[in-house]
């Protein structure tokens, strides 16, 4: 097969219903989380907005990784987190493009989470994280709405691969 046979079918494969749907998934969280970022930085005026007894939006910037893991002072070390993070989503966009149609979901999910983060690393130098659910004086991390869909996308993805065996 030469390689204009090989672009040929990879553009043939990008247009299939499956493909197109994953990308207006990834699209749709992309665009949802950076709504919802944008709207609390530019609309929070206070430390804390309490909602109620069990969530609050407190603006924090995470500079790390997942639930601010890794969060150094380092420029270096960012850089390079950054990078990685980076050659991540390029394979998860390329087994994603090799998937079968309930795991492209699953990652479209996943990608979708990943690229809003990922966004604010690059354009800000840092993450905006404001969903802060406690129950008292205990508090779980807190995160944004990439994050939800990143942590539904490999719920999912492990139920699948517990719940569906191939044959």
């Amino acid at each position: 097969m030469s390689i204009a046979d090989n672009f040929s079918e990879n553009i043939k494969s990008l247009t299939k219903k499956i493909n197109i749907l994953s990308i207006f998934l990834i699209f749709i969280i992309f665009t949802l989380d950076r709504y919802s970022k944008l709207k609390i930085i530019n609309s929070f005026s206070e430390n804390i907005f309490y909602i109620n007894d069990f969530i609050n939006f407190d603006l924090i910037w995470n500079t790390g990784i997942g639930f601010g893991l890794l969060s150094f002072n380092s420029a270096l070390i960012y850089n390079l987190i950054s990078i990685l993070i980076g050659l991540i989503l390029i394979l998860l966009f390329y087994i994603s493009f090799k998937a079968d149609k309930y795991e492209k979901i699953i990652f479209s999910i996943i990608i979708g989470g990943a690229l809003g983060n990922y966004y604010d690393r690059l354009f800000i130098n840092a993450v905006p994280d404001f969903i802060d659910l406690h129950y008292g004086n205990i508090h779980w991390f807190t995160f944004n709405v990439a994050d939800i869909f990143i942590t539904l996308g490999i719920m999912a993805f492990l139920l699948k691969g517990i719940l569906i065996k191939n044959n």
